[in-house]
């Protein structure tokens, strides 16, 4: 069953995010992960959430996404992020 990472991005420091963004989807792709949303416009239509950046990424399954988050490299490269950014990540499970 498909997964989802639903990711909220507060960017605080564009430049090192920027690092953060060259090198990152070429670990998502190593753990089957792919980009369905990266950016773009948004519009929230009812409730009080208010993001910033949003990032959807489909996996396989969800562990796959745990594979993708305990990665050594996305280990290291999350530091990078975390420095860059304030982030909210939520995984949920697609239908089957």
């Amino acid at each position: 069953m498909p997964a989802y990472m639903v990711i909220d991005l507060e960017i605080r420091d564009q430049a090192a995010f920027e690092d953060y963004q060259k090198s990152i989807p070429a670990l998502i792709a190593k753990h089957g992960g792919h980009y369905l949303v990266r950016g773009g416009r948004f519009e929230v239509i009812e409730g009080d959430w208010h993001p910033h950046r949003l990032v959807i990424l489909q996996f396989p399954d969800r562990g796959a996404i745990h594979a993708f988050l305990t990665d050594a490299q996305a280990q290291s490269l999350a530091r990078l992020r975390w420095q860059a950014a304030k982030t909210t990540i939520v995984a949920v499970d697609g239908v089957a």
